[in-house]
């Protein structure tokens, strides 16, 4: 019994007491297939697929809640055989290995196409609940997240079975509230996507910069020609270890992080000023010294020299990196973000000197070699200041969505648990 008024004690918590609380399978359509998981792998092989015919959805269509990517098809005839995993509009979908338990429902329009083997069908009963709601409990609410932990006792689950899915217990508002809730939800993603778009918009427009700026530079007429392309006649190409300190880290890896100098890898870079490590390990002066390692000053660049290249920041601090990356430090006459975009530029150019076993890597000879365009100081600047205030729009955006994200976790945790009531007219 619950002690709060309006409210009932159920297996999933307190939830209003004229909500009911059903299993997911007697919320799907009374026919043979309303929960179906995708076809077998047998069923549906590689050499089944084309460039053309009817869709083939996946995993990516789901996470990402957009249907129009993908460019797998089957023919008129194997589609035939395979017609029992057709999805419809209004069909709720749900990943079922590796990223489990994203769903999202087949909007009207969508073209026509089937499902693949890591993705299960739910045709819900919409006289009794609505494909978004369902979507939205399975995507999104530690309701059911507790259900998959509880289910799967500590185990590591390489993927979720229609079993396991239809048990699933559910809360279940009237039609009319679960139409809010829904129109909430949906208010708040549209919002989410619209910055997404302004994001990438802002992205290609410095890739576009970045090519102009750094091979024509602002305001020139007279070009030449060097290895880099043309450039205005007044600049220079330089090998980046002709023109900065390079810092090679140490072999060693330190043994102990009881100091106060952040420990970088390459997973720690994300944005282009980097003052701090994700992890949180950092290092002292003498452990640096014990392992061979080198400090790397403030306003220095990093750049990664293993595996994808064209990855860099700029330092705000000492920080000590490891062998996943290298350093520059720029003196008087170079501008760090301009050093940084130009490095970034150069990603295909690493790329054709690396050497490549595993994965392919640059040595510090490799590193120092890059060709970089070498405006007057002044120029760079301005032209810093221009990647730079795109940055800080992009970095602006990030945090409007990542706002919207934790006002979207707390309604989760309000309104699909009835903890807030909305409004039904």
């Amino acid at each position: 019994m619950s002690n709060k008024t309006g409210y009932k004690m159920t297996k999933i918590g307190e939830i209003p007491e004229d909500w009911d609380l059903n299993q997911l399978d007697r919320l799907a359509l009374p026919q043979k297939g309303a929960i179906k998981i995708g076809p077998f792998g047998s069923q549906l092989k590689k050499c089944d697929l084309s460039t053309e015919g009817i869709k083939v959805y996946g995993q990516e269509n789901v996470m990402s809640n957009d249907f129009t990517l993908g460019s797998r098809y089957v023919s008129a005839d194997k589609f035939r055989t395979l017609k029992s995993v057709e999805v419809f509009p209004g069909d709720v979908l749900v990943t079922m290995m590796g990223s489990l338990g994203f769903a999202a429902v087949i909007p009207e329009g969508a073209p026509k196409g089937i499902m693949d083997s890591h993705l299960l069908r739910i045709r819900v009963n919409r006289n009794l609940v609505l494909p978004k709601f369902i979507a939205l409990l399975l995507r999104d609410s530690d309701i059911i997240k507790r259900q998959i932990r509880k289910l799967s006792q500590g185990a590591i689950m390489s993927g979720l079975n229609s079993k396991l899915v239809r048990s699933f217990i559910v809360p279940v508002p009237h039609l009319e509230e679960q139409y809010k809730i829904t129109s909430i939800f949906s208010t708040v993603d549209d919002a989410i996507q619209k910055i997404d778009e302004i994001i990438r918009r802002t992205q290609e427009l410095k890739k576009g910069l970045m090519q102009q700026l750094l091979t024509k530079g602002i305001g020139h007429t007279k070009f030449k020609q060097t290895e880099l392309g043309e450039i205005p006649e007044e600049w220079k190409v330089a090998k980046v270890g002709e023109i900065c300190k390079s810092i090679v880290p140490g072999r060693n890896k330190p043994k102990k992080f009881d100091g106060n100098i952040p420990w970088i890898t390459l997973p720690d870079i994300e944005e282009i000023y980097i003052t701090s490590s994700k992890s949180g390990l950092k290092v002292s002066r003498e452990e640096v010294k014990k392992c061979g390692g080198k400090i790397v000053p403030p306003n220095s660049v990093i750049m990664s020299c293993i595996g994808e290249f064209g990855i860099v920041a700029i330092t705000t601090r000492d920080l000590v990196i490891n062998q996943q990356l290298h350093a520059f430090i720029c003196p008087e006459n170079v501008e760090p973000y301009f050093l940084a975009m130009a490095l970034m530029s150069q990603a295909k150019y690493m790329h054709s000197i690396a050497t490549i076993t595993v994965v392919p890597y640059l040595n510090k000879d490799n590193c120092n070699s890059i060709p970089i365009p070498i405006p007057n100081i002044s120029e760079q600047k301005k032209i810093a200041s221009i990647f730079s205030a795109m940055d800080e729009k992009i970095e602006t955006e990030k945090q409007r969505k990542e706002q919207l994200e934790k006002l979207k976790k707390g309604l989760m945790q309000d309104l699909l648990t009835g903890r807030v009531r909305v409004k039904v007219d």
